[in-house]
């Protein structure tokens, strides 16, 4: 075939494409709405899961199994954002990681509400201004985001979904590298980076701000200066990328949390996250953890936090495999209510991929 012939093939093609779409989003909205007179939510991220690993299983190439992900993620945003308006509120401002985090979960095709602080994102889900949350909860570099987990304390809400970002940090600017005086940073992308910064921007002085795209507004509007941001940012306000991937640790990865009203469906993949506090006894933390030892559990995370409410108190929040509707788990919960003076469960979601 010449060119004419293989781009005619394609224009045909495409018409077939498009109208298997429109069919696919008939089906789409039409379960929509039994959700809606059912009053269950119209997001179901076990769901979304079970999609890409069937569209991965009958994907023969050339296009990479990254790259159809990518293109779902935007069919299935286009079909909710005509199912319904849904808001996704994130800690902002736009440009961010956790604005990047939102966006690969949910799809450029919903509306996103920036909010100022974790605290923020958990009352606009809370009060029904927002569907979903999404927020920063543990750097593989810098360790957990605590104010995430305390605001599990008073709150009601659910984690749906976790997204595991990997976190590509990039020197942003207008300018070359040697002409670069000043560098804006927000302190955790400074600390992710410092070895770079220290060993290729040595005499550069350092401003830390209030997040990743305050860093790049500030570099594009000031000349001889740079930014330590992601890609997005660059795109946002216009800034050369001069070096990517200058994280010190190649495995730098940050994980996000799904807010949500309700949780999901076992999908035999999940993870089950909990908040507990022991009783003020000799032993009792060895006692409560023997439930996931006699239920055969792999815990994968556990993190203390002051109760706030009384001095020496403390709160445990952990994550393990399964779904607590999980006979295992289920059973495993039921000895930890024992052992403990309260117990918590914040939700039980599909493990990312």
């Amino acid at each position: 075939m010449n060119i004419p012939e293989h781009r005619k093939a394609i224009d045909r093609l495409d018409a077939y494409v498009v109208k298997l779409l429109n069919e696919r989003t008939k089906h789409v909205l039409a379960i929509g709405e039994i959700k809606r007179k059912a009053g269950e939510e119209i997001y179901a991220p076990h769901r979304e899961r079970a999609v890409l690993h069937r569209v991965r299983k009958v994907n023969e190439g050339p296009m990479t199994n990254e790259s159809l992900d990518a293109i779902y993620r935007e069919i299935m945003s286009s079909a909710l954002s005509l199912e319904k308006s849904l808001a996704i509120a994130y800690l902002g401002p736009e440009a961010t990681f956790t604005h990047q985090a939102a966006i690969r979960r949910f799809g450029s095709s919903l509306r996103y509400s920036p909010q100022k602080s974790i605290a923020d994102v958990f009352a606009e889900v809370s009060k029904h201004r927002a569907d979903y949350g999404v927020v920063p909860v543990e750097n593989t570099t810098e360790g957990v985001v605590t104010h995430t987990l305390d605001m599990f304390m008073d709150s009601d809400l659910k984690i749906v979904a976790q997204i595991i970002l990997p976190v590509q940090q990039c020197l942003l600017s207008n300018s070359r590298r040697s002409q670069i005086k000043k560098l804006f940073a927000h302190p955790q992308s400074l600390a992710q980076c410092r070895g770079w910064i220290q060993n290729n921007l040595p005499r550069v002085e350092i401003l830390e701000t209030s997040s990743n795209a305050r860093s790049a507004e500030l570099a594009a509007k000031e000349r001889n200066t740079g930014a330590v941001a992601g890609l997005l940012a660059a795109e946002k306000y216009g800034l050369s990328v001069l070096e990517q991937d200058i994280q010190d640790n190649a495995a730098n990865a940050t994980r996000f949390l799904v807010l949500g009203r309700q949780c999901s469906p076992p999908t035999g993949n999940d993870r089950t996250s909990l908040m507990v506090s022991i009783m003020d006894k000799v032993g009792a933390l060895h006692h409560a953890l023997a439930a996931f030892r006699r239920s055969r559990i792999n815990l994968t995370k556990i993190e203390s936090r002051p109760s706030k409410r009384k001095a020496w108190e403390y709160f445990f929040f952990i994550d393990c495999d399964g779904h607590q509707l999980d006979r295992k788990v289920a059973k495993t919960i039921g000895l930890l209510e024992q052992e403990c003076s309260f117990v918590k469960v914040l939700g039980s979601y599909p493990k990312a991929e």
